[in-house]
């Protein structure tokens, strides 16, 4: 098969990474991928959220299977253009992907499906937006309704942070996606990742992950988008997994399909655990970033077969052959994100680093220059491990990170540290 995907972050390289192991790909592109993904598949710069610019594309190039790794294109209906020209594509439609671009339909969805989420006030108004946190108080969940690239949303301890979020918010600091809220009751608990395959009827739990979002270690400071994470997670129990596919995943799936609006794709559902109970946090329509490099890890060849059984609609033949192995992966970030931070600094030390099922360094924001491998974002590396332990994972993994020399660069020294 000919296969494209979309996307140029961590998650796309370790995509990439684990449908190239499976005989079957025989040509892969990445559009636009990165400095990584460079070296071992073809890379194309177009215009990946154009849903004609990506048909016209998959047609010259003979594509049989497009994955799209990020969700913009998925809000913007690029699979549903691929779909219309008769391509396969694994990814929502635009309709369905509103789970993730829009908190305040997701909500609805659990309303009508019964699913346990967090109680939570949807607001076009500030003043209003601000009369409902005085009256609910503090800790309190500020969200922007639309796609704010995992960034949008403030977990308030205190009223007058909730209160400034909301100036925030509905004064452009996120853009479009801010011009509605989701303000939501505070949960207690853990939270984990549950990845879940649909192809419109059928669904398969394809594993579970934990991040870790604050940038830094003890889970403290600034939200990010992942500084790392670690699969399996350990409070997402083989009890509380089949719970949340019983109470959240499955009547969700099935009011989306009442609805017209099947999922196809992956459904990521952030799950807050207390007591053995998980209740909704989010759901996203894509693999998250960096989850995705840890279930790669962990999954390999079979990863494509999977997704490609997804996209045809023959998930209720598919099974998954779990190596009871961990895996974990440590971000190295820009110094200064997620605030501002340089770009261009030079990173030393790759080329010596293994290459195989147990090591791996996926690049989530590299150019190459002149021969060297430059960082061009905030999140810039994502080195990855496996082993029979998470111990074993995470001392492979920072053994990797210590023979990195990029001095403009940092990463938490505490990544599994809920599990260890």
């Amino acid at each position: 098969m000919n296969i494209l995907i979309l996307g140029s972050g961590g998650r796309e390289h370790a995509l990439a990474w684990a449908v190239l192991q499976n005989p079957k790909c025989d040509k892969l592109i990445v559009a636009p991928g990165n400095a990584g993904i460079a070296q071992i598949a073809d890379c194309a710069a177009i215009d990946i959220e154009s849903g004609g610019v990506v048909v016209s594309f998959a047609e010259e190039n003979a594509i049989d299977f497009v994955i799209v790794g990020p969700e913009a294109p998925l809000a913007a209906g690029v699979a549903d253009r691929l779909r219309e020209a008769g391509i396969l594509v694994f990814g929502p439609s635009a309709a369905a992907a509103q789970l993730e671009a829009s908190k305040s339909f997701t909500k609805e969805i659990c309303d009508a499906a019964n699913a346990p989420t967090a109680g939570y006030g949807h607001f076009t108004d500030a003043d209003a937006a601000k009369a409902y946190i005085r009256e609910q108080g503090a800790p309190i969940v500020v969200k922007a309704d639309g796609l704010a690239a995992g960034k949008g949303v403030i977990v308030a301890m205190d009223e007058q942070t909730a209160l400034d979020a909301i100036d925030d918010m509905f004064g452009g600091a996120f853009g479009g996606a801010g011009a509605e809220v989701v303000i939501e009751e505070f949960m207690e608990g853990e939270e984990a990742s549950l990845f879940v395959l649909c192809d419109g009827e059928d669904i398969l739990s394809i594993g579970t992950a934990q991040d870790h979002k604050r940038v830094g270690e003890g889970d403290t400071g600034l939200n990010t988008g992942g500084m790392g994470a670690y699969s399996p997670a350990p409070v997402l129990s083989a009890e509380i997994e089949a719970i949340a596919m019983d109470q959240i995943v499955r009547p969700t799936m099935a009011e989306m399909a009442k609805r017209g609006m099947p999922f196809q794709g992956v459904l990521y559902a952030g799950l807050m655990i207390k007591d053995g109970q998980p209740r909704l946090v989010e759901f996203n329509v894509r693999f998250g970033d960096p989850e995705c490099q840890v279930l790669m890890m962990r999954l390999g060849a079979q990863a494509m077969d999977l997704m490609h059984a997804a996209a045809q609609g023959r998930l209720a033949e598919a099974q998954v052959n779990w190596g009871d192995d961990h895996a974990i992966t440590v971000v190295m970030a820009a110094k200064g994100y997620p605030g501002s931070y340089e770009k261009g600094t030079e990173i030393k030390g790759l080329d010596a680093l293994p290459e195989d099922s147990h090591n791996m360094v996926f690049h989530a924001g590299t150019k190459v220059e002149g021969g060297a491998v430059l960082a061009t974002g905030g999140r810039v590396l994502n080195v990855t491990a496996r082993g029979a332990s998470l111990r074993e994972a995470r001392d492979r993994a920072y053994e990797m990170v210590e023979a990195i020399d990029w001095p403009g660069g940092f990463y938490r020294r505490d990544i599994g540290w809920r599990a260890l």
